[in-house]
């Protein structure tokens, strides 16, 4: 087993993964303020949640799009497990073609998710990853990585638009009773929900008319699964999408 870790703006994603299976995963909050010895004593009781001994764990690899946190994090994994984990980033093969101005500028998390879809789905591919930000990747019918889209995430745009007028208040992402609101939190839910939906079929139709065929459409990250439902396309949700790139990066990297 390895220990799969991605470093995101909001949450930190831990996971516990091998070829066959994956064992755990768990969230934690991504906190700038944390030592290494914190985040250690947090991913040492992540695994004893789960029964996982540090013995168990034979290797680590991390992605991450927050710098300051990376070595922070990675101190902490060697710290409880006596592994050095691998860094997505230059230097690690990943085995994409990134067909983009500066390839180097791609976010390592868009990296991971696009390993693990060309390994899994057929090309090509649209991979919507719904975060603190909601990323587009593009893969072409090559395999290549062509470019892609960056929105407001879901939650984002919520708390832009409640902090900015005085009577919305702030909502959950919860499914609305109907398509039109019968009241400001209704309305506010059918936006938030309905809304995203018809932005990410919309954008589906805008990407397929671009490439000139229809492509496999998969969607991850910790807000996919409140507007996946909703979408009157066919799309694939994959939650483990990034760890099971992960793995497979750490897999061409360890030997």
């Amino acid at each position: 087993m390895i220990l799969a870790i991605d470093i995101g703006n909001t949450n930190i994603v831990v996971g516990g993964i091998c070829r066959e299976k994956i064992y755990f995963v768990s969230r934690i909050s991504t906190d700038r303020s944390k030592t290494e010895d914190e985040y250690a004593i947090t991913l040492k009781s992540i695994m004893n949640m789960y029964d996982v001994s540090s013995e168990s764990i034979n290797g680590a690899i991390i992605s991450s799009v927050v710098p300051p946190l990376s070595n922070i994090l990675k101190a902490a994994v060697k710290k409880i497990t006596g592994k050095t984990p691998l860094l997505v980033g230059p230097g690690i093969k990943t085995g994409l073609n990134i067909l983009i101005d500066n390839p180097g500028q791609l976010g390592s998390d868009l990296v991971v998710d696009s390993v693990a879809a060309i390994a899994q789905y057929p090309k090509p591919i649209i991979i919507f990853d719904m975060g603190t930000a909601t990323t587009i990747s593009i893969i072409d019918k090559n395999g290549s990585y062509i470019g892609g889209i960056i929105f407001p995430g879901i939650m984002v745009s919520q708390e832009a638009l409640s902090g900015r007028t005085s009577q919305l208040p702030h909502i959950s992402p919860e499914t609305p009773a109907d398509i039109i609101g019968k009241n400001t939190i209704d309305a506010m839910k059918s936006g938030l929900i309905n809304g995203n939906a018809s932005f990410i079929d919309g954008m589906i139709d805008r990407i397929e008319e671009k490439l000139r065929e229809k492509a496999s459409v998969v969607a991850t990250g910790g807000l996919s699964g409140f507007i996946i439902p909703h979408c009157k396309r066919n799309i694939i949700h994959d939650e483990n999408l990034l760890l099971k790139g992960l793995w497979l990066i750490h897999e061409k990297n360890a030997k």
